[in-house]
């Protein structure tokens, strides 16, 4: 296990470009399986996720070409179906969440899949039932064992209308690489439309897909007989652009954070302006000065402000995290309601631990007071939940007083590339033990 020690204010200055995104590589990869020619996908995040997924598509029989840094080609031509039914297959798949994006394609691709309970952050429940549910819908059938191994089977699948309960981005995914080649016509309504959903199903169209209302929460899939090889680039990650500008509004003297695909961005850039966070947006470039203070805003009838997450187009659940530690610095109080995860806030027992001035309400709903950057937070030895809160604790240790300690930073490495690297090239103090 490896850990972080940061030496807490030192501000960071200059110029820093976001990976790819991390949620649509995930996705895009396991499309490759729907075709035996090769998909070329370029800006690939170098990520433990990812990278763990791509060594399990290359033990499933998918020829790997690294063409350039982040510039894969796979080519899944033929699979190694023996290592399918292998057990080292089913405990790969345990230890990686993105292994739940193999279910469509598979499915699609061989007639039947089996795998078990994929892993992942410690966040609360992450049910299956929206993935299950719509490849039932598409004439799959599920058998399970009191191990949480899954074996489906579907041939061949049928065209079918279905209404999730959820828009689960992941769901939506696994059954739109199934619905592609299914028999006839899918609609899915409340389908997620995030951009990483619309990315892939842009990917899906160049393979040969027939694929109608991108973009919106009903897509119209009619199927076809086989698909063909394509190019794809993979957009700038947003949940890394986010955390760049919560590391600018807390320790930034200075800082630019350049190719941010701003019309992917959403909501984002107007949760920090609701927290008073001053910064420009130029091209595809954001700009943020240094934030001696930023003050919460309220609502225009002066209410209590309040920030919550919501499927796209509302503000992605992955930034709360990072919100909130934001918020902790500002002038004001602002109420963060995380309705999607019950289990993503209880991160915050740390940053009280550190000084900061914070009411967890219950599992969904924490009220922060900010210091107005007059009483900074104490470096402290914690560790890293998840992804986000880890990288939470790590722009809390950047300006926090002293040497802080954050342990089990592979939950980082999973989300952020050479996070420690890139930071200390703009003054940050971090090492890595």
């Amino acid at each position: 296990m490896s850990s972080f020690i940061i030496e807490g204010g030192h501000r960071l200055k200059g110029e820093i470009t976001p990976q790819g995104a991390k949620n649509e590589a995930l996705q895009v990869i396991c499309a490759s399986l729907l075709t035996q020619e090769e998909i070329r996908i370029t800006n690939i995040p170098d990520i433990l996720d990812v990278n763990n997924l791509i060594n399990l598509l290359q033990k499933m029989g998918v020829k790997i070409t690294r063409h350039a840094k982040g510039d894969v080609s796979f080519c899944a031509a033929s699979l190694d179906t023996a290592y399918l039914e292998s057990e080292d297959y089913l405990d790969q798949c345990a230890r990686l969440r993105g292994s739940v994006l193999l279910l469509g394609p598979l499915l699609a691709r061989l007639g039947e899949v089996r795998m078990s309970t994929p892993g992942g952050d410690k966040i609360g429940r992450r049910r299956l039932d929206t993935h299950f549910y719509g490849l039932q819908k598409l004439g799959a059938r599920f058998f399970t064992d009191n191990a949480g191994i899954y074996r489906i089977e579907g041939c061949p699948l049928r065209g079918a209308y279905m209404l999730l309960d959820e828009a689960s981005v992941t769901g939506t995914a696994n059954i739109l690489m199934a619905a592609v080649l299914a028999q006839g016509e899918t609609t899915i309504y409340n389908a997620a439309c995030e951009p990483y959903v619309q990315q892939l199903c842009q990917l899906l169209v160049a393979m040969g897909a027939r694929i109608d209302g991108i973009g919106s929460n009903l897509l119209k899939i009619t199927g076809v007989s086989s698909l063909h090889g394509a190019t794809h680039r993979i957009l700038p990650d947003m949940i890394e652009v986010g955390s760049f500008m919560g590391m600018a509004a807390m320790v930034g003297d200075g800082l630019v954070i350049r190719g941010v695909g701003v019309r992917q961005l959403g909501l984002i850039p107007e949760a920090f302006r609701r927290l008073g966070v001053n910064f420009y947006i130029k091209g595809d470039d954001i700009l943020i000065p240094r934030q001696d203070h930023y003050e919460i805003a309220s609502f225009v009838d002066g209410s209590f402000m309040t920030i919550a997450d919501a499927p796209w187009p509302g503000l992605t659940p992955d930034l709360i995290s990072i919100l909130l530690v934001v918020a902790t610095q500002g002038r004001g109080a602002v109420l963060f309601h995380q309705k999607m995860f019950e289990s993503r806030l209880f991160f915050v027992d740390k940053l009280i631990d550190m000084g900061a001035q914070i009411i967890l309400c219950d599992p969904h709903r924490a009220v922060v007071v900010g210091h107005d950057n007059k009483i900074r937070l104490r470096g402290r030895h914690v560790s890293s939940p998840d992804i986000r809160a880890g990288i939470a604790l790590l722009i809390a240790a950047l300006g926090a007083e002293g040497v802080s300690q954050i342990d089990n930073v592979e939950q980082i490495d999973r989300g952020y590339e050479r996070i420690e690297q890139r930071l200390c090239a703009l003054g940050a103090k971090i090492k890595r033990v």
